[in-house]
């Protein structure tokens, strides 16, 4: 009888075992069936190497196609970047190491110059407008320009498109720096607003949603957009070198029609209904401040509404570099050679 027992325990723990076993393998197989389709939900995708200047809300319609799939709809899966300088961007790209380029079609302009055979090409644009404000220490609602004679501005690097746009904007007001006003310009990017709050200056330049951040706290107030004074200009494009263009034709023409999809949904929707979007893309960023700063940044017209460049628009950005320093655009490249428009303008013409 015991015996028997022995047996019977046996064969139940063996029979227990064998399920345990079972339900283990199906756990596995499940388990692995499940990252094998995570990892495959990208194959069959282009992989395009993207690298962006800084990171910005500034360039919402970006993160939005991104985020809103428009750019796997067109067969890419994106592989974003930060550059952290529009000099870095570009050499990302001129090294291989990046497909496309998205900073202020200067770089592409200085390339050029420097005749160099595989020169980048310019074939979106982004943004139509600076993106920085002028951010004082109290509300201005009657702010003038010429109320700045006297005062101190924390500006930007010298050399860079922002402060070479602010000192276009004052020069149009009768104001320069080192004669009627002092431009503070050996202060970090990421620095700016720290000194100010810390008593540096009477005024700031500021890009969102940094701008709107002060405000928040009461450490400072926009006073008024560089961007809407200094007129329209081709702030931020994508570009590729001429080789990658002629090899890549196509995926060109899908990223360029993800990024107009992304222009027209920004377009059609609210304020909120984008930070909700791009959030992702801004961890540690409220919500609110978000949708305040694309609030600003839609009232200045600041988003592109297509991706075409116009070359007027371009003239007036090689305007602004030659009026602070001609020596840094000693000649105007012609239009035609470093922006192709011709994916931008059959796509638009696609969705007529």
């Amino acid at each position: 009888m015991n015996q028997t027992l022995m047996k019977n325990r046996s064969f139940k723990l063996s029979h227990s075992k064998k399920i345990i076993i079972s339900m283990m393998t199906c756990v596995f197989l499940i388990s692995t069936l499940f990252v094998g389709c995570q990892k495959n939900n990208n194959k069959g995708l282009a992989k395009v190497k993207l690298n962006e200047v800084v990171r910005s809300i500034f360039y919402a319609p970006m993160y939005v196609a991104i985020n809103k799939g428009f750019f796997k709809d067109e067969g890419i899966e994106i592989d974003l970047s930060t550059g952290q300088g529009a000099d870095k961007t570009m050499q990302e790209i001129l090294s291989g190491s990046a497909d496309i380029g998205f900073c202020g079609p200067e770089q592409v302009i200085y390339i050029y110059n420097q005749k160099r055979d595989d020169y980048p090409i310019i074939f979106a644009q982004l943004t139509q407008r600076d993106g920085s404000f002028l951010v004082g220490r109290n509300k201005e609602p009657n702010f003038s320009w010429e109320s700045l004679k006297g005062d101190t501005i924390i500006g930007g690097r010298p050399g860079g498109v922002p402060e070479m746009t602010l000192e276009y904007v004052l020069r149009n007001h009768g104001i320069e720096n080192g004669k009627n006003i002092n431009i503070i310009t050996n202060i970090a990017f990421t620095a700016t607003a720290g000194a100010f709050k810390s008593g540096t200056g009477s005024y700031v330049t500021l890009f969102e949603p940094t701008a709107s951040m002060m405000k928040k706290d009461n450490s400072g107030f926009i006073v008024a957009s560089i961007g809407k004074s200094a007129g329209p200009i081709p702030y931020t494009c994508y570009f590729s070198t001429k080789s990658y263009m002629e090899k890549n034709s196509e995926i060109l023409k899908k990223f360029t029609r993800a990024i107009y999809k992304g222009q027209q949904w920004v377009y059609k929707h609210s304020d909120q209904e984008i930070a909700t979007t791009v959030k992702s893309f801004f961890p540690g960023v409220d919500e609110d401040i978000l949708t305040e700063s694309i609030k600003n940044y839609k009232k200045i017209n600041a988003y592109a509404q297509n991706p075409i460049m116009k070359e007027e628009n371009l003239n007036r950005l090689m305007d602004i570099i030659q009026s602070y320093n001609s020596s840094l655009l000693p000649k105007r490249p012609p239009f035609d050679k470093i922006v192709n428009n011709s994916f931008a303008e059959k796509i638009v013409e696609e969705f007529k």
